[in-house]
């Protein structure tokens, strides 16, 4: 969809990324982590996705300021798409990486219950995610550079969506191991 650099731009980030773990000492609080990880794609990532992953991760920051409970992560991941939604003009249903960070989103708010467990629900949130991605393909695009292209010509989910699902699913298999 679009120019089709999605890819690119995301094994892009990933290579910067391993980089930054190999020669840099992480931050240790999740609300630097976040705001490192947006600069370095800001930085490093290109396109409109490193720009959107930049906004995301930096209003993500802001409620892991000053605590990093489970419910925290649910309002960071909150935080992050209201960013996205507000300075990138797309909404859900509209064929973007927003319909998987969605998806995932509504998971994730199981994080607030009590006796909330992580792994479980982080499991669930990536499921939502991947099927969110795949649903995408039987959308109509709405915003993004998919917009731009006859909708007969769409044939595979959105790539953005299908990417968050990725990275989605390799935090999770991190976690994991």
């Amino acid at each position: 969809a679009g120019d089709g650099d999605c890819g690119h731009t995301h094994a892009r980030a990933a290579r910067a990324i391993q980089e930054w773990v190999r020669t840099r000492s992480l931050p240790a609080a999740p609300a630097q982590l976040l705001s490192a990880l947006a600069d370095l794609l800001l930085e490093k990532m290109g396109g409109s996705s490193g720009v959107l992953y930049g906004l995301f991760l930096t209003a993500a920051a802001r409620p892991l300021l000053n605590r990093d409970d489970l419910p925290a992560w649910a309002d960071a991941m909150d935080a992050g798409i209201e960013a996205m939604q507000r300075y990138g003009g797309a909404a859900p249903g509209d064929r973007t990486m927003l319909d998987s960070l969605c998806a995932a989103a509504q998971a994730l708010h199981a994080l607030r219950s009590p006796g909330a467990e992580l792994l479980p629900v982080l499991a669930t949130t990536v499921q939502s995610a991947e099927a969110a991605a795949e649903a995408t393909k039987n959308m109509e695009a709405g915003a993004g550079r998919a917009s731009y292209i006859s909708s007969a010509q769409l044939l595979q989910p959105d790539p953005g969506a299908v990417a968050v699902a990725a990275v989605l699913r390799a935090v999770l298999e991190g976690l994991r191991s």
